[in-house]
């Protein structure tokens, strides 16, 4: 569409991709044991949510062989 004629007034603008600084960011501070046993514990409560929703919705998923002979009124044909 447009096209700048004039070059761009900024050198480090062109220059952005290549520079690097040599200043170094302050370590991260350790986290603390109540925080981990916190983030554990949060962790711990998800797989047993997880674990328990399985358990209890196996049973619902399963086919029951003993109840197919059985028919109800409606798919009779009364």
């Amino acid at each position: 569409m447009f096209r700048r004629r004039e070059s761009v007034p900024f050198s480090f603008v062109a220059e952005a991709e290549r520079f690097r600084s040599n200043v170094t960011p302050p370590p991260r501070p350790r986290a603390s044991v109540s925080e981990r046993a916190g983030g554990y514990l949060v962790g711990l409560t998800v797989v047993a949510g997880l674990v328990g929703s399985l358990l209890f919705g196996l049973p619902a998923l399963g086919t029951d062989s003993s109840s197919n002979g059985q028919q109800s009124e409606a798919s009779q044909g009364r």
